[in-house]
């Protein structure tokens, strides 16, 4: 779903300045994608500045994230690795970048198995109003 979206620079800062830990960026970014990415997110402020998920086609709901992904051009790491990680996910990747029709099909019947899990509440877990914190 992250072909329409935004990401603040906080989530991939690291990607560009510091991916590893030793002060690089993630080497498998592509360099002209991450000097457009540099003028709006530097090293230290910036941190609410959003940047589109999907630069090709922010606001239409196709395939172009998944040709982002084989370009080097995933904004975020965790999808980026989608691509460059795994044999598995790489090939569907590659499959929808080339075959919009499906991805519209499988998309669709995932987000029917998705509207159909009941999700644990009471004692056996909640709804989180943040998704990144345990409810108060």
């Amino acid at each position: 779903s992250h072909t329409i979206g935004n990401a603040r620079c906080t989530r991939f800062r690291e990607r560009l300045y510091n991916q590893s830990r030793n002060g690089q960026p993630d080497n498998t970014l592509d360099q002209s994608y991450a000097s457009q990415l540099h003028r709006n997110c530097p090293r230290s402020g910036g941190d609410q500045n959003q940047f589109f998920l999907d630069f090709v086609s922010p606001i239409k709901f196709d395939n172009s994230y998944f040709k982002n992904l084989m370009a080097n051009k995933g904004l975020l790491n965790s999808d980026q690795v989608l691509f460059t990680k795994n044999g598995e996910s790489r090939e569907l990747v590659q499959t929808y970048a080339y075959n919009q029709e499906l991805f519209f099909q499988q998309f669709a019947k995932s987000m029917i198995k998705m509207g159909n899990i009941s999700p644990l509440t009471g004692y056996r877990g909640e709804i989180r109003q943040d998704c990144r914190k345990i409810n108060a």
